[in-house]
């Protein structure tokens, strides 16, 4: 039996204190994993609950609701340093996935190949998570404890995501590598952001890589050597396979860890590439969006 609907926040706060039960937004990842398992008796659904979907502009930077779709980012007007995520909403499934997937959905989820995970470690991306407690926020990076594992607890609704403002110089790349062009789980996916001054000293680099380790990471040793270096062609020489090292890929159907562990390096070179070129190059303003309506 589904529960949700239109129900307030506070009824479903409620709802969960009493009894907890799995939670249900696009269902995307939710149906698929129950395989030949019979549904739970109760699903929480809060696909419908006011405010927890659309893209708002606050004080100290974005809030996503939760259950803003890849459908919604995509459309969304957004500073391109955005433009990493709205990379990853399109690779995340057909048009119809991306429809009805939402943003924590995809988090809560927790795979390790999961898209939007990568583009918002770089942009410092924090979840708010509300019981009837109250509130708490929560780094990313810490959320995701392992495989399909959160600090979520059963009482707790994630119903945003924050990720604070940036310069307007600052710029963002994705890269998914699968074993064709489209509808793919990743083999490895990167993503990268830079920000640089006027004589193109980067000033900003944060690297975050999925798929090649139990939770998706970001690789702060790479990141404390390429900032503060000045962007040019040489840069691209100082991601070297020892600042990647702390990744721990596994052999699956997909690929070796010894294949990850060599692709990565070169994922990178390319991603750090492409920001420098978009950083020198790319005007004022915000990243192309599906359709003109912008966030709700």
């Amino acid at each position: 039996m589904s529960i949700g609907g239109s129900m307030s926040l506070e009824r479903a706060l409620e709802q969960l204190s009493r009894t907890p039960m799995p939670i249900l937004a696009g269902g995307t990842d939710f149906y698929p994993a129950l395989r030949d398992a019979p549904a739970p008796e109760q699903v929480l659904d809060v696909s419908r609950i006011e405010g927890l979907r659309g893209i708002q502009k606050t004080a100290s930077g974005y809030r996503l609701g939760a259950a803003t779709t890849w459908s919604d980012v995509i459309a969304a007007p957004l500073p391109r340093v955005f433009k990493a995520l709205k990379d990853a909403a399109r690779e995340v499934g057909s048009v119809q996935i991306q429809n009805a997937g939402t943003v924590a959905g995809n988090l809560c989820n927790a795979s390790p190949a999961a898209d939007g995970v990568p583009p918002l470690l770089t942009l410092n991306a924090s979840v708010e998570l509300a019981s009837v407690r109250g509130t708490r926020l929560v780094a990313l990076q810490e959320f995701i404890l392992g495989p399909r594992q959160t600090c979520r607890l059963a009482d707790e609704i994630m119903i945003a995501v924050h990720i604070p403002e940036m310069g307007d110089t600052a710029c963002s790349e994705f890269v998914k590598l699968g074993a064709r062009r489209y509808l793919v789980i990743s083999i490895v996916m990167a993503s990268l952001m830079l920000e640089a001054d006027e004589q193109g000293q980067l000033q900003e680099v944060r690297v975050a890589v999925g798929a090649c380790s139990a939770v998706a990471c970001r690789l702060r040793q790479l990141e404390s050597v390429l900032q503060g270096q000045f962007m040019t062609a040489e840069l691209l020489s100082l991601v070297t396979p020892p600042l990647v090292a702390e990744l721990a890929p596994i052999d699956d159907v997909r690929g070796s860890a010894e294949y990850r562990m060599q692709v990565v390096v070169q994922l990178i070179r390319l991603l750090l590439a492409r920001g420098m070129q978009s950083v020198k190059n790319a005007p004022r303003g915000t990243v192309g969006s599906r359709s003109p309506e912008g966030s709700s």
